[in-house]
């Protein structure tokens, strides 16, 4: 089967593949990047394809493994973070030290919530990659927003 044909079979069957994504994410936009995915994998891996072969079927399972492997990867990111917050050890810290974190934590507040988001994840331990792939923007995008929180913060607290 060559290239073209191949092409306009998996294309052909590209429609059927979003409600399919529907019913696993339960969401419009996580179910348009699975479609996206799965139809660039599908793509990527042609030469797996074997002619004859049912392709919506096909297409189904790679979106299935896909989301199937982003749910548990998930579940790891979860899990690590959960980890990480409970064995930190606990301490009562001084009443110059709380009175301070409120602060901090009433400017992060203030901040606009474009910069609010991603600066809170960022302060939270994620990196800058993560917070993209979470937020769904991209690197430099993520980067910029959290170095005018930092510059917004520092102003806020200055006056303060």
């Amino acid at each position: 089967m060559c290239i073209t044909e191949f092409n306009s079979l998996v294309l052909h069957h590209s429609e059927s593949l979003k409600p399919f994504a529907i019913s696993l994410t339960r969401d419009y936009e996580e179910a348009k990047d699975l479609c996206q995915e799965t139809l660039y994998k599908a793509f990527a891996y042609r030469e797996k394809y074997e002619h004859g072969t049912n392709v919506k079927a096909w297409l189904f399972t790679i979106m299935r493994n896909i989301f199937i492997n982003s749910y548990r990867r998930n579940i790891r990111k979860k899990a690590v973070v959960d980890t990480i917050i409970y064995s930190q050890p606990s301490y009562v810290p001084s009443s110059d030290i709380t009175i301070k974190l409120k602060e901090i934590e009433a400017a992060i507040h203030r901040l606009p919530s474009v910069f609010k988001v991603a600066c809170i994840l960022y302060l939270e331990g994620y990196k800058y990659h993560e917070i993209a792939f979470t937020l769904n923007e991209p690197l430099g995008t993520i980067k910029s927003r959290i170095y005018f929180a930092k510059k917004s913060l520092q102003k806020q607290l200055d006056r303060e």
